[in-house]
């Protein structure tokens, strides 16, 4: 069995460090992994990013995230990554890492994600230049994630794990405002689990959502976001065969 610890949008800056640590450091004793699901940083700043890294810095297992829409806000997402990796963190967008847990090789493909919305109710690829390239923006994202899970997939990674920031399904944003669903996520993310295969969805985000859902393909769903779970991080459980 592999034990997943996640957590998303816990929002650092300068007045936070220390606070996650001490919760941090009980993970090698309930968990395989730590995956962050992005939005660490409250405006994307590298000050901030510097207080999420030393927040991870030499954790005992290993760690893999994602960027959230927060951690691009001040235009320096390279910057982010740089610094997290600098710190041990696998960042991911639209690739995937291999995780060994005891005999197990546990595949993570990660995306950002962006927005759409969902099946009968998302924005179409028509119209003005800016509209198209919105949901081609979101495509991307997908296709990228879809081809990291196959990619996995080939390198043996008989479980696998879908890591956005951008909610795959409707379900995990019930609680949230439904005018506001198509800036929280998009179908395209769900598709391209559902294509590739994964054994769990972890996402972040939709802080008055929920924290269970699945896809049309029975890919279990997990909203992850801290004011979502009201914790350090959540543990999930992946049996292997």
């Amino acid at each position: 069995m592999i034990r997943v610890a996640a957590v998303g949008d816990i929002h650092m800056g300068p007045e936070s460090q220390g606070l996650l640590r001490p919760a941090f450091d009980t993970l090698p004793e309930c968990a395989d992994l730590l995956l962050l699901a992005g939005d660490l940083t409250r405006h994307g700043t590298p000050e901030e990013a510097r207080v999420v890294a030393q927040e991870v810095r030499g954790l005992a297992v290993p760690v893999v995230a994602v960027l959230g829409n927060h951690d691009h806000h001040d235009e320096q997402p390279e910057k982010v990554a740089a610094l997290l990796e600098d710190a041990g963190v696998r960042v991911l967008e639209g690739e995937g890492t291999v995780v060994e847990c005891g005999d197990t090789r546990l595949g993570v493909a990660g995306t950002k994600g962006f927005g759409g919305g969902f099946v009968g109710r998302s924005a179409g690829e028509f119209g003005e230049p800016l509209m198209k390239e919105f949901v081609r923006y979101s495509r991307r994202c997908a296709d990228g994630l879809r081809a990291a899970l196959e990619e996995l997939d080939g390198q043996g990674c008989t479980t696998r794990v879908a890591l956005t920031h951008f909610s795959p399904v409707a379900d995990t944003l019930a609680g949230e405002p439904p005018e506001i669903y198509p800036f929280l996520g998009s179908y395209l993310l769900a598709e391209a689990i559902d294509t590739a295969g994964a054994d769990l969805s972890v996402h972040g985000h939709a802080h008055a959502g929920t924290e269970h859902g699945m896809t049309a393909g029975g890919v279990r769903v997990r909203n992850v976001a801290q004011p979502v779970i009201r914790r350090a991080f959540n543990v999930y459980h992946l049996h292997v065969d």
